[in-house]
């Protein structure tokens, strides 16, 4: 890594292991001399009375406002702030206690019960037990259309009870008293308590769900449990979060207010920043000029993080050319990575020749060679003749409004054109329509990048178990990369589920319903006041230990 890169934290990337992240609670080391000390007391107290705000761009409107909707980086940092779950990630995205304040498991690691702390929601209503099962069993119904529902299948009946195979009442969850919840589990789950800190898992004031099923919609009727609450959202425009005097942990909590802008442009972002408009610019936020990186590269005033993320193109499966996988295999090994980011992202970036990122990579030589133009040429020619077609209809290729995005498209676009005379249309789409439209198919080929929920090999796997799955988004599925997932879930020797999840990644890459990129990072510029903001090794930011320091 480059020395004059400014980290923030140390920062350390261990193969197979989780990404040590920044620390949230990590404060300015004390002064050595005591007119020092005296100084700092001195401004401590000249600002003791000056609310502490906290500034960023989004980018983009979130999605939603309500956990058990949310499935995108956006929507998830602000629900992030406004709710709590029973654990929360630390600084190494390891699982702590939160609204649970003891968990006690079984002796066969299935059933796991949880004490409920004193807490209160946004509007003072107590936090219970029962909002948690009302939660899951609410994420679980179908009508709600929730695309994580998958990541509760790890409790008993879930996947039943989700696809109509069962009744809520038979799902392994149940409140035992107001500040007593038992979770049953269909295995043991290692990473479980890792899952309770996902917003997926975390509570719904159930009052207020069943009151107003819009309730998460606008910051009048929202409601939640966590270190701010939202008091302003102007759609499309600006979200303001509040600190939560009814937050269990209330005292942790340094910042009274966060503003989040939705600006689309990374060049007007950094100019607000530059400005002092902004405390912070760039992911996992928003992003950064692409042109830019150099410049604040060398100034030192660039912040990168390594993370668990695969950047890369999902691909419709079910219509036209591309439902050929011969097609989609040529295109996918037609692109030059080690080109876009070196001369695009340019912050470390690992081309990536399979579905998992570096944490959790299986097979780090890939499943096929970087820019192997001349493969992919034979590939597209046996689709075409499989096809019984002579040339490809134009393709168009869609992802929503970043600097980032823009370049890296037009750079595919160009390779394609220049490697294999396909013809590819640019699609920009706003993030909230692109995602609607990558769930609904309405689409052929379309950007997103998928930050890890845990670190597991299971979480990148399992969203493409079938066609219905939340998150799929391709069309695609298999019934033998099914049948391993399930092996998977029995196995509990470490090296032959690992063999398990190698041949269905093997499986996955000759279908190829995605195009992988690279394992992302995250780059950001951020304030000197800034501190106590944590990014860990998984790319979520949790703004509860922030603090503006003077």
């Amino acid at each position: 890594m480059n020395k004059t890169f400014k980290l923030l934290f140390g920062v350390s990337l261990v193969a197979g292991s989780i990404l040590a992240g920044c620390s949230g609670n990590q404060t300015a080391a004390p002064p050595s001399a005591p007119a020092e000390q005296k100084a700092g007391e001195a401004k401590q107290t000249a600002n003791a009375g000056k609310p502490q705000v906290f500034r960023a761009n989004l980018t983009s409107e979130p999605s939603t406002a309500d956990p058990g909707l949310a499935k995108d980086a956006t929507s998830g940092a602000v629900v992030r702030a406004t709710f709590d779950g029973l654990t929360r990630l630390d600084k190494d995205a390891k699982p702590m206690n939160s609204v649970a304040s003891d968990v006690k498991i079984s002796d066969d690691k299935r059933v796991y019960t949880f004490t409920i702390r004193d807490s209160k929601w946004s509007n003072g209503d107590p936090v219970t037990a029962h909002d948690f099962e009302y939660a899951w069993k609410r994420v679980l119904n179908p009508k709600l259309g929730a695309e994580y529902a998958y990541q509760l299948y790890y409790i008993k009946n879930a996947e039943k009870v989700h696809t109509g195979k069962a009744q809520a009442t038979e799902l392994g969850v149940k409140a035992l008293d107001d500040k007593t919840l038992e979770v049953t589990l269909e295995n043991p789950t290692p990473f479980f308590l890792e899952l309770t800190a996902f917003y997926t898992y975390y509570p719904v004031d159930k009052k207020v769900a069943e009151a107003n099923p819009n309730w998460a919609n606008e910051a009048a009727t929202h409601v939640s449990n966590g270190p701010f609450k939202m008091t302003g959202w102007e759609h499309k425009s600006k979200i303001v979060l509040e600190k939560n005097e009814n937050y269990w942990d209330k005292d942790a909590v340094k910042l009274d207010r966060i503003e989040f802008a939705m600006i689309e442009d990374d060049n007007t972002a950094l100019s607000m920043f530059d400005n002092n408009e902004l405390d912070w610019a760039g992911q996992p936020l928003g992003g950064l000029p692409t042109d830019a990186i150099p410049s604040l590269k060398e100034a030192g005033k660039l912040v990168v993080h390594p993370k668990a993320t695969m950047y890369w193109y999902k691909i419709n499966t079910t219509k036209g050319p591309l439902k050929n996988a011969k097609i989609r295999k040529a295109l996918a090994y037609a692109v030059d990575r080690q080109s876009i980011v070196d001369n695009i992202t340019q912050v470390g970036q690992v081309p990536t020749m399979g579905m998992l990122p570096q944490s959790m990579i299986i097979k780090p030589e890939g499943y096929f060679r970087d820019n192997d133009v001349e493969t992919a040429k034979k590939l597209l020619a046996e689709g075409m003749q499989e096809l019984g077609v002579t040339t490809l209809p134009t393709i168009t290729m869609s992802y929503n409004p970043t600097d980032r995005h823009k370049k890296i498209a037009e750079a595919m676009q160009d390779q394609w054109k220049r490697n294999l005379g396909i013809d590819v249309k640019l699609a920009i789409k706003e993030f909230k329509v692109h995602l609607q439209d990558l769930h609904e198919l309405n689409y052929e080929i379309g950007r997103l990048g998928w930050n890890a929920d845990f670190n597991d090999p299971i979480n990148y796997l399992e969203m493409f178990r079938d066609a219905k799955t939340g998150n799929n988004d391709t069309g695609w599925e298999d019934e033998r990369y099914k049948e391993l997932l399930k092996q998977s879930a029995l196995e509990s020797d470490p090296e032959k589920r690992k063999q398990l999840f190698a041949e269905a990644e093997q499986i996955f890459m000759d279908a190829m319903p995605v195009i992988p990129l690279f394992t992302d990072v995250d780059v950001w510029v951020q304030s000197d006041k800034v501190k106590g903001v944590q990014v860990d090794g998984l790319g979520f930011i949790d703004l509860k230990w922030a603090e503006m320091v003077e």
